[in-house]
């Protein structure tokens, strides 16, 4: 079947151009990139999400642990107010709705987040013809669309965030041949007779006039919810019913032309740090009044505009984000269904346009879940379908909810952190009790009495009416995990004023707590004790340990981050020494036998401690987010490789998705690209959403921000446009994804090279720029004049720019990657002398030989200009140098090195 667009005209208007000056040569230099087309992204399919069974059937216990067509097929929308799932039924249409704030006692102690309603429309069409639905991403449009008894039938939902309700549209092409009943439904009702410790749900649902209103009370925490759905229609009639006895009220709309329905929920919940404070779970709302008032004031005023006011309001909020960042990888519009464009994915035929389409729909969640004044989404989004959602569909930081954010910055969407900022700063005060309290428990010599003179801790778990401090199975570096997405927002936005009021006070509070938790050894180090590497096991319990990679490594990255924001804002506070002094103590990367990164100081070769295979890879925070491990720690980079082929490329879909990051930081493309054809193929379900199982939300962001680390990187102080360009994607564009220093970056390729970079300074500074041979290209303003630049070396430019500068690089000289050795072998070893055997390399002018020794970062060079393929390494005594990793690379006739191949000794 043809795939075909919304049928509404203001759909027509789904993305935008560039603009072009008057000469128009940026228009012409940006059609050859391709990054002018216009391109409709959206998921479509030919049949309805199935029928098969599951909650949406009866009001109380699921006969299923979950309904797999809601995971599976069901198209969700959100404005971060609520979520929304449709499933483009004809005979009776599923909508499932949820808010954030509805949660219950839940099998955690931080409450878990449940279904907040189920909106029925009883259509009764069971024979269509020529059916269609779809979510079209670029508008944050879902739709049907199908014929009955020659009648064409269309619906169309989208969730507005200005106008805080999900709004549906149902129409026929045929006068007075629209009819239907809409049956809201709350699920999971349970009796406050028949539960314990006040889980309880009650609810009812009535009818009155052109309004159905939803209200109750969940016991646990005392909240109350009320939800309302207003019916408008044209040329027909309406009836509202209500069944008193059962508590559940409908509208029945008949020989209408069109409809439309406007929702809104909500709770009593209010975002303040009481609601963390307070220990008695029945009075974290105390106080606060029902979200009656509030609810209608929203249907009220929304039902004041026409339909077309409510679609337009939000396109054009919508637009503003998603149409940012443009991507090309010469996919093209497929005339076949999103589910079949996945199933053929699998069976290895990867179409370009599905791998686009992954890309921005991670942006289009992003954008849908988390907005300034609402909650930032949890595990799954803001979509659950469950009494009991998975892990009570929490704030977990020992990756999760960092993962979530990991593509806010560097794909256009600052604005989205807004939610967890507001997060944050509820729950700061009980932060601070966490960290007196661990440190009372866990180190009281450095106790300190002063008011928030320990900082603020934050464990893996949290929920929007808990956390938790560290511990369990993770150590304290979870706030150094979560406290780099603060430093991250100064270093994309170069905002000082964000700066003194958010990022710095969280990086200082986190600084001052863990500055606390290390303690010195015999050896001068200071080290994290206790400490936990996330969700690694030894027989049933959590692995306990001292200076665990991950611990050592988030501490490493707070301290680094705080002395750069303290020298920005000139603070010589008494503490900043300290950090100063304790950054250079904490040993925070440790090579082992196998030549990888220890997770555990105490590991010897890989896999010795822990699941050899873990999902958590959680030893390499330090290579992504973190940076310490960078282009300048080459032997590192190649000890995280290690320790990546080792974990290996299949796990859960979260866990695939940072492996994927990891791969890209370390600049190799093509496996990074393996990673990102593993997380779509193996787990990623026919509406395009992760799976863990079940399905989780921070898989499909952590993907987003993979591809965005393949084209772009900026964490070594330098703009890097195509660092890790997989073969794959040979020719291509993007625009508008962000590189830190705010600089708006488009760049276009072709046969892998590169042809274009456009650079929007959006605050002014130095811009350096890196990539090869990048000082013999033309650089340019907007209007064409040749701009001059500081050579840094052969790769490297740098320019000093104006807030508003736009630099053009273009005619930039191809360069030839030079191949590796495929071989690198030790053939005898004795006191003396290793001799070192390698492969030839067709074309090499000659080799370089280096080693690194202990847990170094760098190699030394030992031999220059090698010409033959072996090499007699001499040393006073082999044995005496402790581990050594050896590396061969390959320098081809353009003096370009090639990756370097490893072997080691004396690792047993």
């Amino acid at each position: 079947m043809r795939k075909s667009r919304l049928v509404t005209t203001l759909f027509l208007c789904a993305l935008v151009g560039f603009m072009k000056n008057s000469s128009g040569q940026v228009k012409a230099e940006l059609e050859s990139a391709r990054v002018q087309k216009k391109k409709t992204y959206q998921l479509w399919y030919d049949a309805p999400a199935p029928n098969r069974g599951g909650n949406y059937k009866a009001l109380g216990v699921t006969s299923k642990p979950y309904d797999a067509d809601w995971e599976s097929l069901s198209l969700p929308l959100g404005n971060g107010w609520l979520g929304a799932c449709v499933f483009g039924r004809t005979d009776t249409e599923r909508i499932q709705i949820t808010e954030n704030t509805l949660v219950n006692k839940s099998l955690h102690k931080l409450g878990g987040l449940t279904n907040f309603a189920e909106i029925y429309l009883d259509i009764n069409h069971r024979k269509p013809t020529n059916y269609q639905r779809g979510l079209s991403i670029s508008d944050a449009v879902s739709y049907t669309k199908y014929q009955e008894g020659g009648v064409e039938y269309t619906r169309e939902y989208f969730a507005s965030y200005p106008d805080k309700v999900l709004v549906i549209k149902l129409k026929a092409s045929a006068k007075g041949k629209l009819s239907f009943s809409v049956r809201p439904v709350i699920p999971y009702l349970k009796n406050p007779d028949t539960t314990k410790d006040g889980d309880y749900r009650t609810g009812i649902v009535s009818a009155n006039g052109d309004l159905i209103t939803l209200s109750g009370k969940m016991g646990f925490y005392n909240v109350l919810y009320e939800g309302q759905l207003k019916v408008t229609n044209f040329g027909g009639t309406e009836q509202a019913m209500n069944d008193v006895e059962g508590g559940n009220g409908k509208i029945v709309v008949a020989d209408a032309d069109s409809a439309i329905l406007l929702v809104a929920v909500g709770t009593n919940y209010k975002l303040e740090s009481k609601v963390f404070t307070e220990l008695n779970p029945a009075k974290k709302l105390y106080g606060n009044p029902s979200p009656h008032e509030r609810i209608s004031n929203i249907i009220a005023a929304a039902s004041k505009k026409s339909y077309a006011e409510l679609l337009q309001t939000h396109l054009s909020d919508y637009h503003n984000y998603f149409n940012r960042v443009k991507l090309d990888f010469g996919g093209t519009e497929p005339t076949i269904p999103t589910d079949k464009l996945l199933t053929n994915y699998r069976t290895g035929i990867h179409d370009s346009y599905f791998e686009e389409l992954y890309f921005q729909f991670g942006r289009y969640l992003l954008i849908s879940s988390s907005r300034p004044g609402t909650m930032p989404p949890n595990l799954q989004g803001i979509w659950t379908q469950y009494d009991i959602s998975p892990w009570g569909a929490g704030y977990w930081h020992n990756i999760n909810v960092q993962m979530n954010y990991w593509p806010v910055f560097n794909t256009n969407l600052a604005e989205m952190f807004t939610a967890y900022v507001d997060y944050h700063n509820a729950y700061m005060e009980e932060a601070c009790q966490m960290a007196t309290e661990y440190i009372r428990i866990n180190n009281p010599d450095s106790l300190s009495f002063s008011t928030n003179g320990n900082g603020w801790a934050i464990g893996t778990g949290a929920s929007a009416y808990t956390i938790m401090g560290p511990g369990g199975h993770s150590g304290p570096g979870t706030g150094g995990f979560t406290t780099k997405l603060f430093w991250e927002q100064y270093d994309f936005s170069r905002n000082k004023k964000l700066l003194r009021q958010t990022d710095y006070p969280a990086l200082l509070g986190m600084g001052k707590f863990l500055s606390k938790v290390i303690k010195p050894t015999r050896d001068g180090l200071l080290l994290a004790n206790p400490s936990e590497s996330p969700e690694q096991m030894q027989k049933g319990t959590a692995y306990k340990t001292i200076g665990c990679g991950f611990d050592q490594q988030m501490i490493y990255e707070n301290h680094h981050d705080l002395l750069e924001m303290a020298k920005i804002l000139d603070d010589k506070a008494p503490f900043i020494s300290t950090v100063k002094y304790q950054i250079g103590k904490l040993d925070p990367i440790q090579v082992g036998f196998s030549g990888q990164i220890k997770e555990y100081r105490e590991e010897k070769n890989y896999g010795d401690i822990g699941e050899y295979k873990h999902r958590h890879i959680s030893h390499l925070v330090g290579l992504y987010p973190g940076t310490i491990i960078n282009s300048n720690t080459p032997a590192w980079v190649d000890a995280a490789k290690v320790t990546l082929n080792a974990r290996g490329d299949l796990s859960r879909g979260w866990a695939i998705a940072h492996r994927l990051n990891l791969w890209a930081r370390v600049k190799d493309g093509d496996r990074a690209y393996i990673l990102f054809s593993n997380l779509l193929s193996t787990c990623t379900k026919p509406n395009l959403w992760d799976t863990h199982p079940p399905f989780q939300i921070d898989g499909n962001f952590g993907g987003t921000a993979g591809v965005a680390e393949m084209l772009l990187q900026s964490h070594e102080g330098y703009i890097a446009p195509l660092p890790a360009l997989p073969s794959k994607w040979a020719s291509g564009s993007y625009k508008g994804l962000v590189a830190r220093g705010n600089f708006e970056v488009s760049a276009a390729w072709k046969d892998g090279q590169a042809t274009f970079f456009e650079i929007n300074s959006r605050v002014g500074g130095i811009c350096k720029v890196y990539y090869p041979n990048i000082s013999m290209a033309t650089v340019t303003d907007s209007h064409g004049n040749k701009l001059s630049f500081k050579k840094e070396n052969t790769d490297l430019i740098s320019l000093q720019t104006n807030k508003g500068d736009i630099l053009k690089i273009k005619s930039i000289p191809e360069n030839s990657k030079i191949k590796a050795t495929d071989t690198l072998m030790i053939t005898t070893i004795d006191e003396k002398s290793v001799d070192l055997v390698w492969k030839e390399v067709e074309g090499a002018a000659y080799y370089k030989l280096y080693k690194a020794v202990g847990n170094s970062p760098t190699y030394d060079l030992v031999a220059d200009k090698v010409t033959k393929t072996n090499y007699e390494f001499q040393s006073e005594s082999i044995s005496g140098m402790g581990r050594t990793t050896f590396r061969v690379t390959v320098v081809g006739k353009n003096g370009r090195e090639s990756n370097g191949r490893l072997v080691y000794i004396n690792n047993k």
